[in-house]
């Protein structure tokens, strides 16, 4: 087994992948940017080397620096976790050039099914069901016009080289084609080096659900189940569940059973995700694969028992899966909340800054806590507000919905503000305890009405009955003069008030 491996990333997945080093034997090696200089995985690990100033251009995705800190520290391999430079053909490749292990797919892999276009055409001869839509990039607006009216309206507009819901443009009429195509190309640009924009038919009522995968070097490829992935925010994952409730058996099967091939048709090796969008129907169709660790994968090790880390590290060492697809057996069900620090109620802005106080949810059977921060620890703007993860298993769903609910009550975090109170909203909604949401559900939570519910109007009537109360007494204590309440006494009458409401 591997001595040593760098880890090329930040945060809670840096934590996350040094955790299994350790239960492994193996020293793992940080990496930090100057805004992180005294982060958790910093902290965590045996060794650590600065790449550079606290922009992501200058630290992680510096792929020479990273490179230089892998030979400084002897690692044999790097896992790139998530993000940054995680699905960077480049990259791979340049490892494999310094002898150094990329835990991932190869880097030819990772090209073909990083472009989005290319993709497309890969899984369209392996017979794989695909969007209808463009299988190579617009090339102009003469191009788009054309293309647009073969495939009609609601259409998408998609950055070829992208993800993340960057270069992600919805056209619902025709007057608006034009500009979302070049704000398409823009971002596409800005955010990927690369304007090429396709299209995609507009699915209507979508779900988001994907199928985990694992590979190894002899030709094994097995499902290690799907997950429902359909609560977003900004085309972006924010709550993941597995099961899906929306999905019957049948249709479970077929879609490992095509995951699985699409794998096999670029020759897969290492963790993977098959992305499909799947309509009322249940007709599903290819979205793309992600050639990496997913944020995620807590859910579905929850359920299998199956550590995909591990497996990971294991299969680039060069062994073989140790089980079969047979005996991938999940059991139960698992939720997991993405705790940003964002302001649900304020466009969903970040909220950098100073955690004050942090109390985390307590343990217990079926409850995990996948953490990259601290009480004290200064939040940077530099970088995705992902905080943590609170990852909940069951026997059933509504005991993981359940399990969840209790361990939200107990999460708090002073000093930033983070998206907790919207997964409380979701988890009571009646839609979403019943399992009736797509990926418009957030919208639908959006335009419902705001009015605040009997535990908030708790807290404005006591609220109240405190600055009635206070204001009604005189504080200026004079010999000979009534002594004003004390704070003990005015808490007593305010929790007396609240047990009447």
């Amino acid at each position: 087994m591997f001595k040593k491996i760098l880890i090329a990333n930040r945060g809670e997945i840096a934590v996350r992948v040094i955790r299994a080093c350790r239960e492994l034997g193996i020293i793992p090696v940080a990496v930090y940017s100057d805004a992180d200089s005294r982060a958790l995985h910093v902290r965590l690990s045996k060794e650590a080397y600065r790449l550079g100033g606290s922009k992501p251009s200058e630290s992680y995705l510096n792929m020479d620096r990273i490179i230089e800190a892998a030979r400084k520290s002897k690692a044999e391999a790097v896992h790139p976790g998530y993000g940054f430079l995680a699905e960077n053909s480049d990259f791979a490749r340049k490892c494999e050039q310094e002898g150094l292990i990329f835990i991932g797919p190869s880097s030819e892999s990772i090209r073909i099914m990083g472009n989005k276009t290319q993709a497309r055409q890969k899984m369209v001869q392996a017979g794989v069901p695909v969007i209808p839509g463009t299988l190579e990039p617009l090339s102009g607006e003469k191009d788009l016009i054309e293309q647009a009216e073969k495939i009609g309206f609601p259409l998408l507009l998609k950055a070829a080289a992208g993800g993340g819901g960057k270069g992600l443009r919805l056209v619902k009429e025709r007057k608006d084609l034009l500009p979302s195509f070049r704000l398409a190309k823009s971002e596409s640009e800005a955010s990927f080096g690369d304007s090429s924009v396709y299209i995609e038919k507009y699915i209507q009522e979508p779900h988001h659900i994907e199928v985990q995968i694992l590979a190894d070097r002899f030709g094994h490829t097995v499902s290690l189940g799907e997950r429902e992935c359909s609560i977003q925010r900004r085309y972006q994952k924010v709550m993941e569940e597995t099961p899906s409730p929306f999905l019957d058996d049948d249709t479970r099967k077929k879609m490992e059973e095509v995951a699985v091939e699409a794998a096999r048709a670029v020759k897969y090796q290492n963790a993977g995700t098959v992305e499909f969008v799947v309509n009322g129907e249940k007709n599903f169709y290819f979205l793309e694969m992600n050639t990496r660790l997913q944020v995620e994968h807590p859910i579905t090790e929850m359920v299998t028992g199956i550590d995909i880390v591990k497996n990971q590290i294991k299969i680039a060492y060069g062994n073989k899966l140790p089980f079969s697809q047979k005996e991938v057996l999940p059991r139960g069900a698992s939720l997991e909340c993405r705790i940003y620090a964002e302001d649900p109620y304020n466009d969903f802005m970040p909220s950098p800054g100073k955690i004050k106080r942090l109390r985390s949810p307590s343990g217990g059977l079926g409850l995990r806590y996948d953490n990259g921060t601290y009480e004290g620890y200064e939040v940077p703007l530099d970088y995705d507000p992902l905080l943590s993860k609170v990852i909940t298993w069951g026997a059933t769903r509504e005991e993981a919905i359940r399990r969840m609910q209790r361990a939200l009550s107990e999460y708090q975090v002073y000093g930033i503000v983070t998206i907790i109170p919207l997964f409380k909203r979701i988890l009571f909604h009646p839609d979403f305890y019943k399992g009736d949401y797509n990926t418009h559900f957030m919208e639908r939570l959006e335009k419902e009405s705001e009015k605040p519910g009997i535990e908030e109007q708790n807290v404005a009537l006591i609220a109240a009955g405190i600055k009635s109360y206070t204001s009604s007494r005189t504080f200026s204590f004079k010999p000979g003069g009534r002594k004003p309440a004390s704070n003990w006494k005015i808490q007593g009458r305010m929790k007396a008030l609240s047990r009447n409401l």
